[in-house]
């Protein structure tokens, strides 16, 4: 390997147990499965990759160079531009982009809100994505919601006319069930943000608003995106209240008089809009017919510069792979790492790209994303046919001393937009990551390269560099 230092380390490693991590030997490592040899220089990439910032130094130079970069915007086109020199300059022997295409774009505009009855207050929100605008000052009673359900539960009609339905569900008050995952309190939030602009206007509401979906109590709103607005139903507004101000008005409504708001947005929908996915590969020593796949999405919401979302990603696929290009040797089979667009307004990238590798999906052997920021790695599961599940098992065994525990569960089919891909039929790896404070900043102006721990991110990109330099390397059909 071209890294002098790290080769010297590794030695050290190989006799001693040196830098607090197991040796080859002490993982217990079955070399029928993975040679010796193999398992050495995965050792090596990964105490390599602790060492190097190359994903912090990536990160910092897309939040800095670029900043908020949501697509077709024109921070969406010096991204594009961003990441087709970033690959060149990492060495990635094939860098192209892929257009995509949105049927809508959106101006954010501004967002106030005051209310007016029974306790005069100003409010701190944020407009939902693609959310259309007051026209205007709208002043209306609030109707509380404790979950999305709640408000599935009234029937259609003009039950609601006059009034601005909101939805209170905290996600940081969510419990998860035992043995469940604290993501299922985002997933609960979500389905508030992304539907209930369309379900509260089936029911006569002038304009929806929810608590924001995270977990801080910053007062700042969380953006994200609605799904779109339904033919034949009326388009109304919706934003996301910061938590405090979410409070502030549960307390109101506890008090037992009507409560009235005010509400002035300015967002509009605008005509059709194009962005790209950006493709890097690295091609094996063997050719590029069949490849791995790293991914992350290179779009991010607007008000911040979208460092841990998903720059964490970008940054951490870009080096796991450019670390295993930068071997003594090419890699055997080919690394491809997909940055896509339009993840944040509900996977558009990735769909199309589906739709054109609609026939090579067989082509992608195995893949896996980030987009849960920079947190480590704490629990790898995998996706794979019967046969391959033991591989996978032994080549887990070189990042259990990274603190990576092992599922057996064997359903994964990759985060965020792999999961269109591993829902295809391409074999995946799921890296569940220690979340940190992941949902304090996402979706908020606070989402900044400050909240990048480097530490942290080199023992992500570790993980991710460690496994696929093994599956680039190993003759194993991950389908079987």
């Amino acid at each position: 390997m071209k890294y002098p230092a790290a080769l010297a380390l590794v030695s050290l490693l190989l006799t001693s147990g040196a830098h607090g991590h197991d040796s080859v030997e002490h993982l217990q490592v079955d070399h029928s499965i993975i040679p010796a040899e193999l398992a050495a220089e995965a050792v090596l990439i990964r105490e390599r990759a602790l060492l190097d910032n190359l994903p912090v130094n990536i990160v910092e130079s897309l939040t800095t160079e670029v900043g908020p970069r949501r697509i077709g915007t024109e921070g969406d086109k010096r991204a594009i531009a961003w990441a087709v020199a970033k690959f060149e300059e990492l060495g990635f022997d094939r860098v192209w982009t892929e257009e995509v295409t949105v049927e809508h774009g959106w101006v954010r505009g501004e967002a106030k809100a005051e209310i007016t009855s029974p306790y005069p207050h100003n409010l701190v929100l944020t407009a939902l994505g693609y959310s259309v605008g007051t026209e205007g000052d709208l002043v209306a009673e609030v109707v509380e919601f404790a979950t999305f359900d709640e408000l599935l539960a009234i029937p259609e009609g003009d039950s609601l006319n006059g009034k601005i339905a909101y939805i209170s569900y905290s996600m940081a008050d969510y419990v998860p069930p035992e043995g469940g995952s604290p993501m299922g309190g985002y997933g609960q939030g979500t389905r508030a943000r992304g539907q209930g602009h369309v379900e509260a206007a089936k029911r006569g509401a002038e304009a929806i608003v929810i608590r924001s979906v995270g977990t801080d109590s910053n007062r700042i709103g969380h953006t994200g995106s609605g799904y779109g607005y339904v033919d034949g139903v009326r388009m109304i507004p919706a934003a996301a209240l910061s938590a405090p101000d979410a409070i502030l008005i549960d307390n109101m409504l506890r008090r037992g008089k009507p409560v009235t708001m005010k509400l002035n947005m300015t967002s509009r929908i605008t005509g059709p809009i194009t962005g790209a996915n950006v493709i890097g590969e690295i091609t094996g020593r063997e050719g590029s017919d069949e490849y791995l796949v790293l991914g992350a999405h290179l779009d991010s919401w607007d008000e911040g510069t979208g460092a841990i979302d998903d720059g964490a990603g970008v940054g951490s696929m870009m080096a796991a792979a450019a670390m295993i290009g930068q071997m003594d040797q090419r890699p055997r089979r080919s690394i491809r790492v997909l940055l896509f667009g339009g993840e944040e307004i509900g996977l558009v990238g990735v769909r199309q790209y589906a739709e054109r590798y609609e026939n090579e999906i067989d082509a992608h052997l195995l893949g896996a994303e980030v987009d849960s920021g920079g947190g480590r790695i704490h629990t790898l599961t995998s996706g794979v046919g019967e046969a391959a599940v033991p591989v996978v098992r032994e080549m887990y065994k070189l990042i259990a001393p990274l603190g990576v525990a092992w599922s057996d569960a064997n359903d994964a089919t990759g985060a965020s937009d792999m999961s269109v891909l591993g829902r295809a039929g391409m074999p995946a790896l799921n890296f569940d990551q220690n979340s940190n404070d992941y949902f304090d900043f996402h979706h908020t102006p606070n989402d900044t390269f400050d909240k990048i721990v480097p530490e942290d991110m080199r023992y992500l990109t570790a993980a991710y560099a460690t496994i696929f330099y093994l599956a680039a390397e190993m003759d194993i059909d991950f389908r079987k």
